[in-house]
């Protein structure tokens, strides 16, 4: 091989559920999608795991840690993301500690209740992530 092969970004994104099974969403504070709701995540810096990636954007969007219980899915649709094709890890975790605030990326972070998100305007693919991966999460 000549060179290093031209691929997509990697973000990695968490989905929390609570003991009353509200999921938690963040108000994004930049563009693309200003003001509007999505899971919270961010881009994997180079040297970093997918899985910590998740664990450290968790942390700063939301002020939770988490553990990662499993990935639920990859996501790569090359339109999902207008600043470019980007490919989601979407990991399933559990809340170990804090209360749940807007930090870093995120000017807000909230529990939803499932039918409260089907009304919420969603950034990037996250309805169709959450219509996939609620049901058996």
């Amino acid at each position: 091989m000549t060179g290093k092969p031209v691929t997509p970004l990697l973000a990695a994104d968490g989905l929390v559920r609570d003991a009353e099974r509200r999921v938690l969403l963040i108000r994004r504070k930049n563009l693309p999608f200003e003001g509007t709701w999505a899971l919270p995540g961010g881009f994997v810096d180079v040297g970093e795991d997918p899985r910590d990636a998740c664990v450290r954007e968790m942390r700063e969007e939301t002020g939770l840690t988490v553990a990662v219980v499993r990935l639920g899915g990859l996501y790569g649709r090359p339109d999902r993301d207008p600043r470019g094709h980007t490919v989601s890890a979407v990991y399933l975790c559990r809340v170990l500690d804090g209360k749940a605030q807007g930090g870093d990326d995120a000017s807000e972070a909230r529990w939803f209740s499932v039918e409260q998100i089907e009304n919420l305007p969603l950034a990037f693919d996250h309805r169709e992530i959450l219509d996939e991966l609620l049901p058996a999460f």
